[in-house]
């Protein structure tokens, strides 16, 4: 047979589901926590993130309220930045820091950043692979084919190398966001920590997911390497 229905190789997975839980928890207290902190200087996050991009030349840039909460991102296809309504008219630390990563983005965007174009490219193949990988191994093991078996892996693998580039770019994001809201005075001195731990745990859950998916290859290719 190609596969067995036991499988001992979920177990590679709980470790990396505990930690992604864990990052969850902690992006989900560490921006509660400072939405409650008002900024010193007043400035909304929409008021942060048009101010970071006229500073950067990107004036053009619209800023369009989104619904949903954490749900701030920047569009590189439609080049617009959008923002959850409490970081949108929030005048928080976290609202601050949130709209200012966003805005990392863009800025990469208009530079060219090579790791966000990298994503960008991969990003349609991932997106595939995301939703017929699954489908395709299921359907391997119902019917014994390891050649379709093996497709999926193919398809997941694209899914983990999207997962893996996004982490330096989620990271050069942040540290343009502190950079710019230190140089530009849009917190006050003593605040950019409140920021910074708002968007480090903010990364935690993108390690999370590049770890869950590594760990989700690593158990595909086991079961693959048990087949008779």
């Amino acid at each position: 047979m190609f596969y067995r229905y036991s499988d001992p190789t979920f177990i590679l997975l709980i470790p990396a589901m505990i930690f992604a839980f864990y990052a969850q928890t902690k992006v989900s207290s560490t921006f509660n926590k400072f939405l409650r902190i008002r900024n010193s200087n007043g400035y909304t996050g929409y008021e942060v993130a048009r101010r970071i991009l006229d500073a950067n030349g990107l004036n053009s840039v619209p800023i369009e309220l989104v619904r949903g909460n954490l749900t701030d991102h920047y569009d590189p296809r439609t080049r617009v930045l959008r923002l959850s309504q409490e970081v949108y008219n929030g005048s928080s630390l976290a609202s601050a820091g949130v709209a200012a990563h966003e805005c990392g983005h863009a800025i990469q965007h208009s530079e060219s950043y090579a790791p966000l174009a990298l994503r960008n490219a991969i990003a349609p193949i991932a997106s595939i692979g995301s939703q017929a990988s699954w489908f395709l191994i299921l359907i391997a093991l119902v019917l014994n084919i390891a050649q379709l078996f093996t497709l999926g892996i193919y398809l997941f693998s694209a899914v983990v190398l999207f997962q893996i580039v996004t982490l330096p770019v989620e990271y050069n994001a942040s540290n343009r966001a502190i950079i710019a809201l230190e140089n530009y005075g849009l917190v006050g001195s003593s605040e950019v920590y409140g920021a910074k731990k708002v968007l480090s745990a903010a990364a935690l859950t993108y390690v999370a997911a590049t770890i869950v998916a590594i760990s989700q290859l690593l158990r595909l290719l086991i079961i693959r390497g048990r087949r008779d």
